[in-house]
């Protein structure tokens, strides 16, 4: 006992002196401003109003008490007691944590959020939690309680409505002050989970948290058992009538705005500190809705812990349509979209193939599909596999390897060419990730950002021109002078002729003609076609990818674990299903007519296995096309036969 008596003293004095050093240092730094009005107003493409979190803020006298009270006894019963930290709530919670083995609990305090929505980002790491600490305790050491109150009261998010104000007229039509028990305690529940407990989202949701919002208020002694029973039966009417109110993730796109809006260099900063700027964005509400409908319809994070990230952009001038950076904003604003880098598979086998169509080979050019064993000159041997094992054990054509996407043919293209070939392809489409020289480039191996993919996949849309991925059209400040206007650089960086044969073959990836010792990747997704579109899946252990474009639209759909989870048989068809959904609605109404054939292209009915020009007795025929001249019986280089006298492989019969 004397020993565990020691140890509490020691443990007291310690945390004394921590704070006496603290505080200390935080009142000696100067005063940071926490009454931050965010003057900005967001448009769609459209010109429509998105976001406006300017107007309405109120102070704390003329919030109702019930909010008040509500707020305190969900978010922070101690408000009025603590330093800006609660030990005994961070003990509680660190405990309750240990015995679930999981992080089901915080203890961030109201001071604690406030610091963070003011002035920092999301992101789930010590640093950012020590800074959080800090500027918490900067702001007790300089401000009083009530002003710390008002100011959280007035920033937080009430399901993408921002501050008590604005979302008491929104759902309510009238101002805070006049808030009643039940609609108090309704509004205080919502910034827990504000995509999830929005009574316009999910009312039920809302209800239920609504009903853990008044115990709270009961135990607490503020409200009594009857007032408890009354508020919650009572029937709330809402009038909040946004279209982004049925937008769970658009609060991802939102922060990929302000994060460009400060990154424009001819923007001074001091109008951004002001604010007051009107913002077109590139959004298409329509487009954000078709996706996170298609999320929403074919995922449920209530069974499966797996991520979701999803980037469409307008491939003729690179404006970012919609986009999500996760399942659920609420839950981690980290954009997965954005800044998330993983391994692509087979996504990069377009890159891959262009790369060799410019190199001279066509849509006949074949290679031996087969196990095969790479050997080179340093002892280092490279065994890559087939899915499932599945080799057509003769030559193939490039058609063929796309629709089955063999990794042996990509690996020997890949040689072929020579590995620095594919990194400059890459680098010329705006890759700007650190790509290896190494045979496995070929299958994805790299780490690559969804918007570079999508950016790259974008000049294959437009026929070879260069994008340059942005979410902000122009900027204007509050007498309508234009700050800044995007200007797309529309430098042609491939070969239209050849891209319109690329993407005809990645058409293939779901055609019924190529139905043979193997399948196309995604026929599974034929029978909801109805448009004409060039795809590509990429599969790693730990990820699911789909890109897919047309004239009109590029859409990447991404599934995988934060932590780099296998993925299992159970997750590893909603990359496809979202994709499909997604686009097929967006493109519902829209004129989707496919590319024009170049004046030097031919097309040409062949064997779509073989390569060789079609005949009777072939069960199946497909018009493959190619620059004029290098079609079948003007084009017999033997790119297996070369391959093979340069370089050493096994092969298993």
């Amino acid at each position: 006992m004397k020993k565990f008596k020691n140890i509490i003293i020691l443990i007291f004095i310690f945390i004394l002196g921590s704070n006496i050093l603290l505080y200390g240092y935080c009142y000696i730094t100067p005063k940071l401003s926490i009454k931050k009005k965010q003057s900005y107003y967001l448009y769609d493409n459209s010109n429509n109003l998105i976001f406006n979190n300017n107007d309405n803020w109120i102070s704390l006298n003329n919030i109702s008490p019930y909010l008040v009270n509500a707020t305190l006894s969900t978010e922070d019963k101690n408000f009025y007691k603590h330093l800006g930290f609660d030990y005994l709530r961070i003990l509680s919670a660190a405990l309750n944590n240990i015995k679930n083995k999981s992080l089901v609990q915080g203890a961030s305090t109201i001071s604690q959020q406030y610091a963070r929505n003011l002035f920092l980002n999301y992101d789930k790491n010590w640093s950012r939690k020590f800074d959080e600490a800090l500027l918490a305790a900067e702001i007790e050491t300089h401000y009083t309680k009530d002003e710390i109150l008002e100011g959280y009261l007035n920033t937080i998010n009430y399901g993408g409505v921002f501050g008590i104000e604005n979302a008491s007229w929104y759902y309510f039509g009238h101002g805070a002050n006049s808030l009643t028990l039940s609609e108090a305690s309704m509004l205080a529940g919502i910034p827990q989970s504000p995509s999830n407990y929005s009574p316009i989202i999910n009312e039920k949701l809302a209800k239920k948290r609504q009903l853990s919002v008044l115990k709270l208020m009961y135990k607490n002694k503020i409200i009594t058992h009857k007032e408890m029973n009354y508020a919650y039966k009572t029937k709330l009417k809402y009038i909040g009538k946004s279209n982004l109110s049925k937008l769970n993730n658009v609060l991802y796109f939102r922060d990929a705005v302000m994060d460009e809006l400060r990154s424009i260099d001819s923007i001074p900063k001091s109008i951004l500190d002001t604010g007051g700027l009107k913002i077109y964005t590139t959004l298409d509400f329509n487009a954000q809705k078709c996706l996170e409908d298609a999320v929403s319809n074919n995922m449920n994070n209530s069974i499966t812990d797996i991520q979701v990230a999803g980037m469409m952009m307008n491939p003729n001038n690179g404006g970012v349509m919609a986009m999500i950076g996760g399942y659920d904003y609420s839950s981690s604003q980290y954009n997965r979209a954005l800044y998330a880098k993983r391994q692509v598979g087979s996504t990069i086998k377009p890159l891959l193939y262009y790369s060799a169509l410019e190199n001279g080979f066509t849509s006949s050019s074949s290679f031996i599909s087969e196990k095969t064993t790479f050997n080179f000159s340093n002892n280092q041997s490279y065994t890559p596999n087939n899915y499932n094992n599945n080799y057509a054990n003769f030559p193939i054509t490039m058609g063929a390897a796309i629709s089955f996407s063999d990794n042996i043919y990509a690996v020997k293209t890949h040689l072929f060419l020579g590995e620095y070939d594919l990194i400059n392809t890459a680098k010329r489409l705006g890759v700007k990730s650190n790509l290896n020289p190494v045979p496995s480039l070929a299958l994805g191996t790299s780490e690559i950002s969804m918007f570079e993919m999508v950016q790259a996949y974008s000049s294959f849309a437009n026929l070879g021109t260069s994008v340059e991925g942005h979410f902000i059209d122009r900027v204007e400040d509050s007498d309508g002078k234009v700050l800044y206007k995007f200007k797309n650089k529309n430098n042609l960086i491939l070969n239209p002729s050849l891209v319109f044969i690329l993407n005809e073959m990645l058409t293939y990836t779901y055609d019924s003609q190529f139905i043979d010792y193997n399948y196309p990747t995604v026929i599974s997704l034929l029978p909801r076609i109805t448009n004409k579109y060039s795809i590509k899946t990429g599969t790693t252990n730990t990820d699911m990818w789909i890109m897919g474009y047309n004239k009109n639209a590029v859409l990447s759909i991404w599934n995988g674990y934060d932590n780099n989870s296998i993925i299992t048989s159970n997750d590893n068809v909603y990359h496809k299903n979202i994709w499909i959904d997604t686009m097929e609605s967006y493109l519902k109404d829209k004129d989707n007519s496919w590319y024009n054939i170049p004046s030097d292209v031919v097309g040409v009915l062949v064997n779509p296995i073989t390569g060789e020009l079609a005949n009777e007795n072939d069960i199946h025929k497909k018009v493959f096309y190619y620059l004029k001249g290098t079609e079948p019986g003007y084009n017999s280089y033997n790119y297996e036969q070369v391959f093979r006298e340069n370089n050493e492989i096994i092969t298993e019969q």
